[in-house]
Order: C-alpha cells, then sequence, then structure tokens
C-alpha cells in the first residue's frame, strides 16, 4: 500500500485533478483531464483493459507523476494495489504489514492506539486469526483483505482500490465490498477501478475511461 500525508487540506475535503496528463514512453496514457471526487461517495472507474485506469488511480496517488496538472485536497491518501501486484516474498507477517498502515510518527513501532487501529481493522477484514502468519502463505482473497486491513488502519482521507475484488471467492469479496461501505460511511473519497458489476451498482458515481479519456 502506499502511504501519503498532505498536511494542508482538511479531512473529508474532495479529491480534485485538474489538467491531470500522464505520458510514457512516448505515449499520451492519460489525456488532460478535470476530476473532483467527492467524501462519502464510492467512486467506481470502469472500461476496457488498457484504457488508463491504473494509471489514474497511480496519478490520483502521486506514484506515477503527471507530465502536466494537478492533484490537491487530499490530507491522507492510501492506495491499495491489486494482491497479484504484491511480492509474495514480502518478510513480513499479517499483523506486521497491518500496523505498518496505522503508523502516523516516525517511529520504529506503532503506539497504543496506532496498534488498536491495527487490531480493528484486521477484524473487520476477519483476518485476525492469520495475524501471526507470515504474508507470502496467504492465498489471493487472503493477502487483499490484509492489504485492505492495512489502508483501513490508516484512517486515510482518501482510500484508492485498483481491482479489489478480481479473482476472489464470494465470501471475500463480500467483506471487501462491506469495508468499503464502512470507509463511504466513515465520510473518506473512496475510489474503485473495477469490472466487477456488484461493486458497479452499489457506487454512488461511476466514470468511465476508454483510450485514457473520460467518457
Amino acid at each position: 500500500m502506499f502511504l501519503s500525508d498532505s498536511p494542508s487540506a482538511p479531512a473529508s475535503s474532495p479529491l480534485c485533478a485538474t489538467g491531470l496528463r500522464v505520458d510514457a514512453g512516448g505515449r499520451t496514457l492519460l489525456h488532460p483531464l478535470d476530476l473532483r471526487l467527492e467524501p462519502g461517495v464510492v467512486t467506481v472507474i470502469t472500461g476496457p483493459n488498457g484504457a488508463g485506469k491504473t494509471t489514474l488511480l497511480e496519478a490520483l496517488a502521486g506514484v506515477r507523476p503527471g507530465r502536466s496538472g494537478v492533484v490537491d485536497g487530499a490530507r491522507r491518501i492510501a492506495f491499495v494495489p491489486q494482491h497479484s501486484a504484491i511480492a509474495e516474498q514480502l518478510p513480513l507477517t499479517v499483523a506486521q504489514l497491518v500496523r505498518i498502515g496505522a503508523w502516523r510518527r516516525r517511529l520504529p513501532s506503532p503506539s497504543r492506539a496506532e496498534r488498536a487501529d491495527a487490531a480493528e481493522a484486521m477484524a473487520a477484514l476477519e483476518i485476525t486469526d492469520l495475524a501471526s502468519r507470515p504474508v507470502a502463505t496467504l492465498s489471493g482473497g487472503q493477502r487483499q483483505r490484509a492489504l485492505l486491513a492495512q489502508a483501513l488502519a490508516r484512517r486515510a482521507d482518501v482510500l484508492l482500490l485498483d481491482e479489489p475484488t478480481t479473482g476472489l471467492d464470494a465470501d471475500s469479496s463480500a467483506r471487501i465490498l462491506a469495508a468499503v461501505e464502512r470507509e463511504r460511511r466513515r465520510g473518506a473519497v473512496v475510489v474503485c477501478v473495477t469490472h466487477d458489476p456488484v461493486l458497479i451498482a452499489a457506487a454512488g458515481r461511476v466514470l468511465r475511461l476508454e483510450g485514457g479519456r473520460l467518457v
């Protein structure tokens, strides 16, 4: 999970992109777009493969620099990639992985409150019994729930999810959908890239990308 902080914006403020464009390898992956993402709303980004959906999430998270444009309005961002993008050899237990998300100070270990946030996040995703398991031993669904628990422990103002239910069984998908709804009710800006019809149907707003353009 990628984490970022910006001390200038208040909590529960919109996440705004203005003139955002991303180029790579001599190609324009994301054509200039303006976007305002409201707190307390689940926004789904859909479209064909190669449309620029993940590129947009990465640009909003700040992990992929844009050629032009500005992203502002967020104080704390958590970006959760697909579980398949995470190295299976990650030398951490589930508890250690989730506690990293809870850290809000540059200290060697989390405070008691931060540990409580991590424990609450693991309980919400029903992975408390996996706390001592190495991340490398988890199934795809368990790993995705652990990554999302890490993001929940962060108590971020913006939660960006890339295909959070793809390839998962119905049980894991239902737990992730419930967690997304809790974050919406908490007032976070929630943005999901997905083809999942259940998640699309539950969204408050659906955006479609084609060829790097909003249509």
